[in-house]
């Protein structure tokens, strides 16, 4: 298992440095560029060239990237060309907003995924199934962004019951800790501000969650029927064992392999479902920090998070492998 990992996280690095070059050649083939989107209508062709000196931008490509792989490797990304402060600074100040709100939406997404597919399969053919089916279908086909809209003008402008944007209200006095509003909240006693952060995060939670748990929901439906199916819950059934137990140790507990799989793919595609997410809702995190940089072609802030969504991708991955051999002991992970 040890050698396994180990295996695991050293291919991570020709990875990264793979893509490394790939985000690097793609960037600097793009139309315009960082000095002509920030220099905007006083850009003229004199300007763009001293601004692209002062950046470093005029060099060949690959001396740039040989410049951006040694301060990389020592974590340092450079400075934002948008607001000059050092991008590590920027990432550590949003992640923890984008790592808030992807959990809440994978726990909405698994814990009524898995139930729900479940149960679609048990009732196969009949109104819960067809309306399961008819549901995910939805969930996949309505943009995040639309749904995120529809959501705040039912339930925050129409209803009222949850605020229309932002992590926290601007009256709230909140004690930050650890970048997380709700769990800050939670460990400095303000249970005020842990409320109201957790009002903020349900909308865009849901509006983040739709597409995992319609997926998951499928997923799991499939899996289930094809267990139950099987040759071995047969037998199971044949020798009288209590359905309780036929559904919990053999349908279940087999199914989740493929599901398993899935919410480790999701979680890694919440990061991408963010950035519209977090457009909608006026979040702060990743998403935003991504759409900001994109739009005023910001190398240095688009390199370093788009490389930190391809780590915590194989990362998440990892775990679920190893999670192979925690949910069926016939799977060895060497």
């Amino acid at each position: 298992m040890l050698r396994f990992i180990v295996r695991r996280l050293i291919q991570v690095v020709p990875t990264l440095l793979l893509l490394s070059v790939l985000l690097f050649a793609w960037l600097r083939s793009l139309p315009g560029g960082p000095a002509a989107a920030l220099l905007g209508d006083k850009a003229t062709p004199e300007k763009i060239a001293e601004l692209n000196t002062v950046l470093g931008l005029d060099q060949p490509i690959p001396v740039q990237y040989v410049k951006f792989l040694g301060r990389a490797i020592t974590g340092d990304f450079g400075n934002s060309l948008i607001t000059g402060e050092p991008v590590t600074t920027e990432i550590a100040r949003a992640l923890p907003a984008t790592i808030e709100l992807s959990v809440a939406a994978l726990l909405i997404a698994v814990v009524l995924g898995i139930p729900l597919g479940y149960l679609a399969a048990r009732y196969r053919g009949r109104p819960l199934d067809t309306t399961t089916i008819i549901g995910t279908l939805v969930g996949v086909a309505v943009p995040v962004f639309f749904l995120g809209y529809l959501l705040k003008q039912w339930f925050a402008v129409d209803l009222g019951w949850f605020p229309p944007s932002g992590r926290q209200a601007v009256d709230i006095e909140a004690t930050h800790v650890t970048g997380f509003a709700v769990l800050d909240g939670l460990l400095t006693r303000e249970f005020d501000a842990s409320w109201d952060a957790l009002t903020h995060l349900v909308l865009p939670a849901i509006a983040l969650a739709t597409i995992p748990l319609a997926v998951i929901v499928r997923i799991t439906r499939a899996s289930v029927l094809d267990v139950m199916g099987s040759d071995f819950v047969r037998t199971a059934n044949s020798k009288g064992l209590a359905p309780g137990t036929v559904r919990q140790r053999h349908v279940l507990r087999n199914a989740l392999l493929p599901v398993s799989t899935t919410i480790g793919l999701q979680t890694g595609l919440l990061l991408a479902g963010a950035v519209l997410t977090e457009k909608v809702f006026v979040w702060g995190g990743l998403g935003t920090l991504l759409a900001q940089a994109i739009e005023r072609r910001d190398y240095p802030r688009l390199q370093a998070v788009v490389l930190l969504g391809a780590l915590v991708y194989v990362l998440v991955n990892l775990l679920v492998d190893l999670s192979y051999a925690i949910i069926d002991p016939r799977v060895r992970v060497r």
